[in-house]
């Protein structure tokens, strides 16, 4: 049985684990590859041993690029289990702690290396393990090394190293730079100088090489004429050139052995695609239906982490509410499997799981004598079977606190579906085309359109972008009109007429392929619902949610999306799968430039001219058949997709649900196709209307 392909996540977690052993290499698999679990976690987090066999403690000290990179995909209790007894921010008040090594994890600049040097000065720590999430700049170097050589110091500096570890990996294949909501806002404004531009295409530069790094294989290099997209592209291709012609031993042949002769081969290698946000603004603003998508709007997830309020007592609503932090990592297996599900199918979900703990838990509880499950623990002794019970505690009770977890996120979210109506908006929103102007000012005008005007704005610029129809200047006052009565905030409207026509160029969504089947009854209509709403008012009693839950659920629609590509998923299956993909999106994507690090030819050339312009002299070719190396265009079994200005849980899934679908289609002895999914920030609907907004004051 072939082994499972390593996910990002898997690869930044090796790394990150790597580092944390002091960059002792764990001994590799019978396929080369370092072990990793399935959930992305480094399975082995011991640490490291000295010479007398006892493990090394150490303090991990960060900046807040590092701590995002970490948090992301460990939790404290790994970072323990790889030897970290403590973690701190660069800039926090630190105490000496002189007999523990110091791992440093953050960005080569003068700050922080001021900051290290005044460590090694104070001697607050033994040796230092030094870590750079990117490649440090040679002048920043030997600054560095002047200072501790000054100081008498450098002996204290055990390693050094560049990690290319400025990414942040959300998701197994999903990540971004933390470039922040802003990078949109700089790429499309009149005020932005063109330092600021530049500082943010190297930073973009930088990233995405570092992700081009931790994959291990150079890409082809696909992106649209013009634009940031073009000149991170030609920057791109320009560093990994130099790279290549520069290291003699270079990243990308450190895996084992150099790349054999076929692994340079265009077909054999990943595409990078490099696009514009202006491509499609619609992903960024839609209501979705998914779990991941809906957290991550509704509950405004950032870094894996959501805070949401909850009420101190369910019974009694009187005493107030209370903020509560929760983590969706790896770990979390109820997370993992329902992340890209439709919503009222992860509702049954948590009805099925939460069966098969009281089951379970009751088959422990049977065998040790005691009547809950909470009134076993490791000291005490009731049963004969006591032993085996205690070794299921741990894994029972982590379990409970997922679903514990996973019950209030979807009460939370049953809510914000209710009052604010989201799966009536998503409902209009797979068939927005279909919409006229009578019906779209209706709705704008209707008060019981659920309780935030901001959606009522999400769902008009979504058709507004969409529609073929004319809108006239009087017909526009009219929407406008509605949308302030509503309490919308309306000049993000100012700066969307502005790009209008430019997104109308280059949108392309298909039709849904195949009918949904949905629920035939209304009985099965609300099947998952109902069942979560019998669990949360066991649980939760008679008062506050779980008193009227069946009246939060009764109106929420259980639908399943349409099969739907949106426009950037057309573009990457027309360069990914050529052979498969519409006309449509084949003459769009004609012009994108082609970079191949790798050849001296392909520098932001043309993948060839179209037929009606070649001559039928001999040795002359069709486009695609017989093309020397770097004008074909090929099909790829892998691809990186990167948005320039923000990216949108929306398009993730959607690339996922191809990349899986088309992967099914070619059988089991066809390419699997794997796509990850990148931007300089992953940006919720709120906060990029948000910075549409700015751009719409610059321009009103």
């Amino acid at each position: 049985m072939a082994p499972s392909q390593q996910t990002l996540r898997d690869k930044q977690v090796a790394s990150i684990g790597k580092i944390l052993n002091l960059n002792y290499a764990p001994p590799t698999t019978s396929n080369g590859h370092e072990p990793v679990a399935a959930n992305g976690i480094v399975p082995q987090s011991t640490p490291i041993l000295n010479s007398n066999g006892n493990p090394i403690w150490k303090v991990l000290v960060f900046d807040d690029l590092g701590r995002d990179v970490i948090s992301s995909v460990l939790r404290v209790n790994d970072l323990r289990g790889f030897g970290v007894t403590i973690h701190l921010n660069v800039n926090a008040q630190r105490h000496p702690i002189p007999d523990v090594p110091v791992l440093y994890l953050l960005e080569p600049n003068t700050i922080n290396l001021g900051l290290i040097s005044a460590d090694l000065s104070r001697g607050l720590y033994a040796d230092a393990y030094i870590n750079f999430l990117s490649s440090i700049p040679r002048p920043l170097m030997e600054d560095f090394a002047a200072q501790i050589a000054e100081a008498g110091t450098a002996e204290s500096v055990a390693q050094m190293y560049d990690q290319y570890l400025n990414f942040i990996v959300g998701e197994p294949d999903l990540f971004s730079l933390g470039m922040g909501k802003d990078t949109y806002w700089a790429m499309n404004s009149a005020q932005a100088t063109d330092e600021e531009i530049d500082v943010l295409v190297d930073r973009t530069v930088g990233g995405l090489f570092s992700v081009v790094v931790t994959m291990g294989s150079i890409p082809i290099i696909r992106c649209p004429k013009g634009g940031p997209a073009e000149m991170i592209a030609a920057k791109l291709d320009r560093k990994l050139r130099d790279h290549i012609l520069n290291s003699k031993d270079n990243l990308f042949s450190n895996h084992g052995q150099r790349p054999s002769p076929s692994s340079s081969t265009p077909s054999s290698r990943p595409v990078l695609v490099i696009v514009d946000r202006n491509v499609d603004l619609i992903p960024m603003l839609s209501h979705s239906w998914t779990y991941q998508s809906l957290v991550h709007d509704v509950l405004k997830m950032r870094l894996n982490r959501i805070t949401m309020e909850s009420f101190v007592d369910a019974d009694n609503p009187s005493k107030g509410k209370i903020k509560r932090s929760y983590d969706l990592n790896s770990n979390d297996f109820f997370w993992s499997r329902n992340a890209a599900i439709p919503f009222p199918q992860v509702a049954e979900d948590i009805d099925m799981e939460l069966t098969k703990y009281k089951d379970d838990a009751s088959e422990v509880t049977k065998k040790t004598g005691v009547s809950s499950i909470e009134d076993l623990n490791e000291t005490g002794s009731s049963a004969s079977h006591l032993k085996a019970a205690i070794t299921l505690l741990p894994e029972l009770r982590e379990r409970k606190a997922i679903l514990d977890m996973h019950v209030n996120i979807a009460s939370a979210l049953l809510e914000a579906i209710k009052d604010r109506q989201l799966d009536n908006y998503y409902q209009i929103e797979e068939n927005v085309t279909k919409q006229t102007k009578a019906q779209m000012l209706e709705l704008l005008n209707d008060p019981a359109k659920g309780k935030d005007p901001l959606d009522k704005l999400r769902l008009f610029i979504i058709w507004f972008l969409s529609t073929e129809q004319e809108v006239s200047r009087a017909e526009m006052d009219r929407f406008e009109e509605a949308l302030t009565r509503s309490g919308a905030d309306i000049t993000a409207l100012v700066y969307v007429k502005r790009v209008r026509d430019e997104t109308r160029m280059t949108m392309m969504t298909s039709a849904p392929s195949a009918p949904t089947t949905q629920p035939s009854t209304d009985s099965t209509l609300f099947k998952g619902f109902s069942s979560l709403s019998n669990r949360l008012t066991d649980r939760l009693g008679a008062g506050a949610i779980g008193a009227n839950f069946e009246n939060l659920i009764s109106g929420v629609k259980n639908f399943l999306p349409a099969n739907k590509d949106i426009t950037i998923t057309k573009i990457v299956e027309s360069l990914m799968d050529p052979a498969s993909a519409s006309s449509s999106a084949i003459a769009k994507t004609e012009d994108y430039l082609y970079f191949d690090p790798r050849s001296a030819n392909a520098r932001g050339t043309m993948p060839g001219a179209p037929a009606s312009r070649q001559q039928s002299a001999p040795g002359s070719f069709v486009p695609g058949t017989n093309a020397s190396f770097g004008q074909r265009r090929q099909g790829f079994s892998e691809a990186i997709v990167f948005t320039v200005g923000g990216g949108s849980m929306d398009e993730y899934g959607n690339l996922q649900d191809w990349a899986k679908r088309t992967s099914a289609a070619q059988g089991t002895g066809g390419p699997r196709r794997r796509i990850v999914y990148g931007s300089t920030e992953v940006v919720n609907a709120e906060d990029f209307v948000g910075v549409a907004a700015r751009l719409g004051k610059e321009s009103g």
